[in-house]
């Protein structure tokens, strides 16, 4: 029995239970979000040591970081420190996506080792796993891939099952300025035109669903039309498969399977908060995970900060997961430090997006953190800070001379001088104090 069948007979599992107290809600709000597809607790049942982690409607925005094996950098030592990475610095999920090579050993180990949520994309697998070419693979090739993910202990994964041919006619006929960026319907794009078949995944959506029923994997439905340019944005082919998910997303709840919904893409700041509510009209209010949006195309080196930009409107208007983008995004497979700064700026993101929503308690740090600079407790502050690390290193790159200021202000620190009269010192910068 799945999470959703549980909470559809009125259960509190102990998953339920864990997001519920975790989220400061009571466990009714979960049940009855779960019940109802608006919230989403990816839990395979052969994930050992997961701790259970919801995504949805009024539940703190979550953060995913990718990571895995390449074709060119076969560096399994780097994808662990990766690993150790987000989980340090707090990422609520993994993506697996390693596409060279026998990638089951890897993927194995993250399950048996991370407590965070784990997801793939099969589609990425299929090639090397079975070592047959993308044109040979049939639909009982993907299904096989699919099964061995499952049974491995995946949470989540990334099935394009939206992109079939109604969707692939209207994106031949419209047209693109970046045609197709998601890897995977690229894969399907160019399966489906040589071979002139359906997709396997829309064609055999309820074996799909079989098997995550089976092993209680929520499957997350996959945009292979998402923008991958500002003027792509919400175009004809995106809104296509978006329809196509919707009608997908209540078959795979009929089916006691739940649903996580993925989006842009690049996309105009002022197209975020309508995109995101489009989204969930189309989609039935089904958790929203989008990668970024990315708010302009010119910042190579710096998507993580355009992504972070478009991330915190996207979380604060309706998006439920943000998935990180780093500073090698469209240049290069990240690196550990890339991670890093990929992890934090997305998670800033999310944070704004939770204040901004009223999400229980979302403020409570940012309040600690202020009441530790009125008093320039440094050590307060780096209880608080999301990469304490980092800051303590600027900090010390120019050590103040005088204690309880920072070299930005010296003794003309308004903290400090507000403090010293409330303790009813008198000041005078331009003599000695007593």
């Amino acid at each position: 029995m799945t999470q959703i069948d549980a909470a559809r007979r009125g259960e509190i599992t102990p998953q339920i239970a864990q997001v519920a107290k975790d989220e400061f809600r009571d466990p009714e709000f979960v049940r009855e979000g779960v019940a109802a597809g608006r919230i989403a607790i990816p839990a395979n049942i052969n994930h050992p040591n997961l701790r259970a982690c919801g995504v949805g409607e009024g539940l703190r925005t979550k953060v995913n970081v990718n990571l895995g094996i390449s074709g060119d950098i076969q560096d399994a030592p780097q994808e662990w420190e990766k690993v150790a990475i987000a989980e340090k610095f707090g990422a609520d999920a993994i993506m697996d996506l390693s596409n060279s090579g026998k990638t089951r050993v890897f993927r194995r180990q993250l399950i048996e080792k991370t407590p965070l949520m784990v997801g793939t994309v099969p589609m990425y697998d299929a090639i090397g796993y079975l070592e047959t070419p993308l044109v040979k693979l049939t639909g009982d090739d993907l299904l096989r891939v699919v099964r061995a993910h499952a049974e491995d202990g995946v949470d989540f994964m990334t099935i394009h099952a939206g992109f079939n041919r109604r969707v692939l006619d209207t994106f031949m006929e419209t047209g693109r300025l970046t045609n197709i960026v998601s890897r995977g319907g690229s894969l399907l794009f160019g399966w489906m035109m040589t071979t002139g078949k359906e997709n396997p995944f829309y064609e055999r959506f309820d074996e799909v669903l079989e098997i995550c029923h089976e092993y209680d994997v929520t499957i997350s439905l996959g945009d292979a039309c998402r923008g991958g340019s500002t003027y792509d944005a919400t175009d004809a082919s995106e809104v296509a498969e978006l329809v196509e998910l919707g009608k997908l997303t209540k078959r795979a709840w009929d089916a006691g399977v739940q649903v996580v919904v993925e989006g842009p893409g690049h996309m105009a700041l002022d197209e975020v908060a309508a995109n995101m509510k489009l989204q969930k009209r189309l989609c039935h209010n089904a958790p929203f995970y989008v990668l970024g949006p990315l708010v302009t195309d010119i910042a190579p080196g710096y998507d993580h900060i355009t992504a972070a930009i478009g991330g915190a409107v996207a979380a604060s208007t309706g998006a439920d997961w943000l998935c990180y983008v780093t500073p090698a995004e469209h240049l290069r497979l990240p690196d550990a430090n890339d991670v890093r700064e990929g992890l934090v700026a997305t998670r800033i993101a999310a944070h704004a997006a939770d204040i901004a929503k009223g999400v229980p308690h979302a403020r409570d740090i940012d309040n600690k953190m202020s009441a530790a600079r009125r008093r320039v407790d440094w050590d307060g502050m780096w209880e608080c800070a999301l990469d304490p690390e980092r800051a303590q290193e600027i900090l010390a790159q120019a050590p103040p001379s005088e204690d309880g200021t920072c070299t930005m202000c010296g003794k003309m620190c308004a903290a400090r001088t507000v403090n010293r009269i409330m303790e009813g010192l008198t000041i005078d910068l331009g003599e000695d104090e007593k």
